[in-house]
C-alpha cells in the first residue's frame, strides 16, 4: 500500500503500517519540529520527509500534483494512488462557533480548527482509500458531541471529494488490547468510501491471524513482559536513567507497587492525581505522556528502582523496538515517545485495512 503520514511525529504510525508488511510503503511524511523530523528520517530512511508546517504541506502536495516538484516518476505515481493517510492532528481543542447554523461551514472557518481543515485538505487532494485519524479520547465528548458529528457531516459530503465522500467508523480503543503493554485510550476515526463495521474488521482480522500474531496482539501486556529483561541493561540506546534530587528519591523510596503520592505523609502540590506512582510489574502501565521522565507527573516510577523509567523502558511500554533510536535532546525525545501512536497499535490498524482491501471491497 502506498502511505502518507502526516502530523507525523517520530514515526509510531508508520513504523506500525510498515511492520504489518514489506509491501506497506510510507513515501512521504510530514512533521512540524526540525528535531523531530530528524529523529523520523533516522529511523525511515527511505521515506521522503517534508519537514514544514502543515499549511505549507498542502501547498508542497498542490505543486507536487502539478509537477512542479523534483520528484521522481515512481514517487509522482504514489502521490496519485494513495491508499492510505494516517496521522491526527496534535489537540488543541476544537471550536463550534455558529451553533448548529451551517455549523459544518462555521467549524471550517473558525481559525481555531485550523489543524483540522488542514488535515482535511491533505484528504481533499490526495483522496486515498483509506485514512486513519488519531486523536486523545476527549473529542468524543468537545462541545456535547458536536465535534464528532460535524467532523462526520464534512466528510460525508460526497461535494467535498472528486471520488465520493466517506463513511467514519468512530471508535474508542485501548492499547491494551492490542498487544500493547499501556492502558492507552485514544479514538481512532476509520474512513473509507464505503461502510466499515469496525468491531466486525476487528474480529475478522484477528480470526484470520496465525497464532503467532494472535500472540503478538494479545491482550493484557504488563510492564513485566515490557521491561523486566532490561533492567540494568547499558547496552541499550535511549537508556540512561534520569538523575533524580534527593528529596524526589526519599519519596519514591515509600513508595510500594500501584501506590502514589497519597501514601506520603506530606503535602504534595502537583496537578496530576497519580503523582509519584510505582508501576506495578503485573498490571499494564498508565498513559505514557512526555513527561514520563518527572516523578511527580504520574505513575511512572520504576517498579523495582527508586527512579523514573528510561527513555528506552517508556518506549518499549509504548511498544517499540530496541533498533528504534531516539535522537534529539531529553525534553525532545520524551515528546517523541510520549506523544507516539503504539506501533503495535498502529500494525493491527493496518492488518484490519489489509484485510478490508482483501476481503470487502
Amino acid at each position: 500500500m502506498n502511505i502518507v503520514d502526516i502530523f507525523a511525529g517520530v514515526g509510531g504510525l508508520s513504523l506500525g503500517f510498515e511492520m504489518a508488511s514489506k509491501d506497506n510503503q510510507v513515501f512521504l511524511a510530514n512533521e512540524l519540529v526540525p528535531e523531530i523530523a530528524d529523529s523520523y528520517k533516522k529511523n525511515h530512511p527511505n521515506t521522503k520527509m517534508i519537514n514544514m508546517d502543515v499549511k505549507d504541506f498542502v501547498g508542497y502536495l498542490d505543486s507536487a500534483l502539478l509537477g512542479k516538484e523534483e520528484l521522481n516518476s515512481e514517487m509522482m505515481d504514489r502521490l496519485k494512488h494513495v491508499d492510505v493517510v494516517i496521522g491526527g492532528p496534535p489537540c488543541q481543542g476544537f471550536s463550534m462557533a455558529g451553533g448548529r447554523i451551517r455549523k459544518a461551514n462555521a467549524f471550517m472557518k473558525d481559525p481555531r480548527n485550523e489543524l483540522f481543515n488542514y488535515y482535511f485538505n491533505v484528504i481533499q487532494r490526495l483522496e486515498p482509500e483509506y485514512f486513519i485519524f488519531e486523536n486523545v479520547a476527549g473529542i468524543l465528548s468537545s462541545k456535547n458531541g458536536e465535534v464528532i458529528s460535524t467532523i462526520k457531516e464534512i466528510f460525508n459530503d460526497a461535494g467535498n471529494f472528486s471520488h465520493g465522500g466517506y463513511h467514519l467508523s468512530v471508535n474508542l480503543v485501548n492499547a491494551n488490547d492490542y498487544g500493547v503493554p499501556q492502558a492507552r485510550k485514544r479514538v481512532i476515526i476509520f474512513g473509507s468510501h464505503h461502510q466499515v463495521d469496525f468491531q466486525q474488521l476487528e474480529a475478522e482480522t484477528r480470526a484470520s491471524l496465525t497464532d503467532k500474531l494472535k500472540n503478538r496482539f494479545a491482550k493484557g501486556r504488563t510492564v513485566r513482559d515490557a521491561i523486566y529483561d532490561i533492567m540494568n541493561r547499558s547496552d541499550l540506546a535511549n537508556n540512561v536513567p534520569s538523575v533524580h534530587k534527593g528529596i524526589a528519591i526519599e519519596r519514591m523510596r515509600k513508595i510500594s507497587a500501584n501506590q502514589n503520592w497519597k501514601n506520603l505523609n506530606e503535602e504534595i502540590h502537583s496537578v496530576h492525581s497519580g503523582a509519584y506512582g510505582r508501576l506495578d510489574w503485573d498490571a499494564p502501565a498508565t498513559t505514557i505522556t512526555t513527561r514520563f521522565d518527572t516523578p511527580s507527573a504520574g505513575r511512572y516510577i520504576h517498579p523495582v528502582f527508586d527512579r523514573t523509567i528510561t527513555p528506552r523502558e517508556a518506549a518499549r511500554i509504548q511498544s517499540f523496538p530496541d533498533e528504534f533510536v531516539f535522537y534529539g535532546t531529553k525534553t525532545c525525545i520524551c515528546k517523541q515517545i510520549g506523544n507516539a501512536v503504539p506501533p503495535r497499535l498502529a500494525e493491527f490498524l493496518a492488518r484490519m485495512i489489509m484485510y478490508d482491501k482483501q476481503h470487502n471491497k
